[in-house]
């Protein structure tokens, strides 16, 4: 079943592997493996990919995780190869075997950066399921231009965090047909369970480590150039209340401190710098009309997410655990204790060990997009202007970092390798201003991942 990376390298002039999943052993990796199973058993001419490979540090653990991933199935033949992210070597080995790289080993800020030089150097094309903006503007800065000079594509949060958002927001703002304009998208999430509700450690883990670095990320932050800020309709909306109730959806909400804002304005950033989107390495006519076609019904708008409960209690437990995190996360012995009882410090909403297989399938999510926005933009450059027109989306599915995440991961990586001619050369990028003018919200809605428009009407004060 495996061979040894060492023996195998390239075949006819191509890479040996259409993917690799390193990090395939984790508590996320072992679902995105049997994600890509589902497609690897198609094996059909037309089929995206006829060959992977799952890496990492222990061979052992990989053989275990691609059979819980296989069964009831026979094992498939799918090699196992050796790669730690501290040992530059094996990466590159690892990189020179594949035509793209899923990366699922985080925190990402701590072991990503290895990863990432490895792929752009070798010219394949990474993915993965970050959620880190710290991580992912310094890969940004410091390895964009030479993934250009490389053609490797490096993307992202192309999970949960943020695909929904960026695809929800597109999808709300495509219903915003002329002559009315949108001036802000405000998304709601809500998750929901038939049992309690248990979180990914690693997103614990990243949430403690991502207030230690706050410093680092505004110090990268102002030594970087300010990008282009998009023209948006009306005067721009009120912070509004720290604790709010929608009544549309029933549900109270908070500001989350999430990845999702900052990964769909460098969207809207880029697009305002290139309004017809990025154009595809090698991309013929047709698509590039698609392309400028889909880019023009997508308008800016100020964009936020908020964590939405169904009861007021809940949204102060939440403020209690951010608490927590913010406070303790200030100094390295807060962190220790955050990190060695997360059970204790989120009140139960996380643990180590994650959730059990039945607490993931009977998790689910409802990602509400409230648009409002203008009649005409005569009516949004008046004086003082208020929004009178409301329109309402949503995007649902199932639990988010094991379920949701691979499905989303799992369809990029099916575009990339079957569409590859026209999407952008290399660079480092969001994935909304990569995958947006594709077929992903296609292929997630075939996938269990729905896109659903809920109202639309008058704005009420």
């Amino acid at each position: 079943m495996a061979e040894a990376a060492e023996h195998r390298q390239v075949v006819g002039g191509s890479p040996r592997y259409d993917l690799i999943i390193l990090g395939a052993s984790g508590f996320t990796g072992k679902y995105v493996v049997r994600e890509s199973l589902k497609f690897l058993a198609l094996n059909t001419a037309s089929s995206p990919f006829k060959s992977i490979a799952l890496a990492g540090r222990n061979p052992t653990r990989l053989a275990d995780a691609l059979r819980w991933a296989a069964h009831p199935d026979p094992l498939p033949d799918v090699a196992l190869l050796a790669a730690d992210v501290g040992d530059p070597a094996s990466l590159r080995r690892m990189c020179a075997q594949t035509r793209l790289v899923l990366n699922c080993v985080g925190p990402f800020r701590l072991y990503g950066e290895p990863v990432v030089a490895a792929c752009v150097d070798s010219g394949c094309d990474y993915l993965d399921i970050c959620g880190e903006p710290e991580f992912m503007e310094r890969m940004e800065a410091k390895y964009h231009q030479r993934a250009l000079e490389k053609g490797s594509l490096v993307i992202s949060a192309c999970g949960f965090d943020s695909v929904p958002a960026e695809l929800g927001l597109m999808f709300n703002s495509r219903q915003w047909t002329e002559p009315a304009v949108v001036n802000q998208v405000e998304a709601y999430l809500s998750l929901e369970s038939e049992r309690r509700i248990v979180g990914n450690f690693g997103t614990y883990q990243s949430a403690v480590l991502g207030v230690a670095n706050v410093e680092k990320l505004q110090e990268l932050r102002r030594s970087r150039p300010r990008r282009a800020r998009p023209v948006i309709p009306g005067p721009a909306p009120s912070k509004g209340s720290i604790v709010e109730h929608q009544n549309k959806i029933g549900l109270w909400a908070v500001k989350l401190p999430s990845a999702d804002s900052v990964v769909v304005r460098k969207t809207l950033s880029i697009l305002t710098e290139n309004p017809h989107g990025l154009p595809g390495a090698n991309e013929d006519a047709g698509h590039i009309e698609k392309r400028k076609a889909f880019w023009s019904t997508i308008k800016p708008a100020h964009f936020g997410v908020k964590m939405g409960l169904k009861s007021l209690l809940g949204i102060f437990r939440l403020i209690i655990i951010g608490m927590f995190i913010g406070v303790l996360g200030r100094t390295a012995f807060g962190r220790w204790l955050l990190l060695k009882f997360p059970s204790v410090f989120s009140l139960g909403w996380f643990r180590e060990k994650g959730p059990t297989e039945d607490e993931v399938e009977c998790a689910s999510f409802k990602m509400w997009f409230i648009g409002h926005g203008y009649s005409s933009r005569d009516a949004a450059s008046q004086s003082n202007a208020k929004p009178d027109m409301e329109i309402i989306t949503r995007v649902t599915g199932p639990e988010i970092g094991y379920l949701t995440t691979p499905i989303i991961l799992l369809q990029c990586a099916l575009i990339l390798l079957s569409d590859r001619e026209n999407l952008p050369k290399g660079g480092s990028y969001p994935p909304g201003i990569v995958f947006g003018p594709t077929d992903l919200q296609e292929r997630l809605e075939k996938n269990g991942i729905s896109f659903d428009v809920i109202s639309k009407g008058a704005a009420h004060a």
